[in-house]
This record gives C-alpha cells, structure tokens and sequence, in this order.
C-alpha cells in the first residue's frame, strides 16, 4: 500500500536533514495517516480507507460522498 491520501493525494516528500554542523543527509517526510472506517449512505456500507488529518478535515466540512467525487475529479 502506498503512503498515499486518498482524498487529499499527499505523499512523502524527501529532502535533507541538516545537523547543526551543517552535514546533509536525505531523509522523508510522511503525511499524517490514519486508517479510517467511513460510512457511504449511498452504498449502505461502510468502506476502509487510509486518509490524512486533512482529509478528514475535508470530508467532515463537505461530506464523504462530495469529498471522494472531488478526489475522482482529481485522480
């Protein structure tokens, strides 16, 4: 599974961690998931999905219908 939103499609992103004698060396940065269990009224079920804090944020100000159709819209 990738490290990927769902409904937000944040991923790691990668650049340098820098010590305080200035060595560079690369590191990630991982977005905030969480597994989450979401119900869908339209399909009378519910469905699991790894989402960030955003996106919970997002689907609870628009809806889980409208935040994953804004996703499909998205890719």
């Amino acid at each position: 599974m990738a490290k990927e939103c769902l409904i937000t499609g944040k991923r790691p992103v990668a650049g340098n961690k820098i010590s305080h004698a200035h060595n560079k060396t690369r590191r990630r940065w991982e977005p905030n998931l969480q597994w989450k269990r979401v119900w869908i009224p339209s399909e009378n079920r519910f469905v699991r999905m790894c989402v960030s804090t955003r996106g919970l944020r997002t689907i609870s100000k628009l809806g889980v219908e409208a935040a994953l159709l804004k996703a499909k819209k998205r890719g």
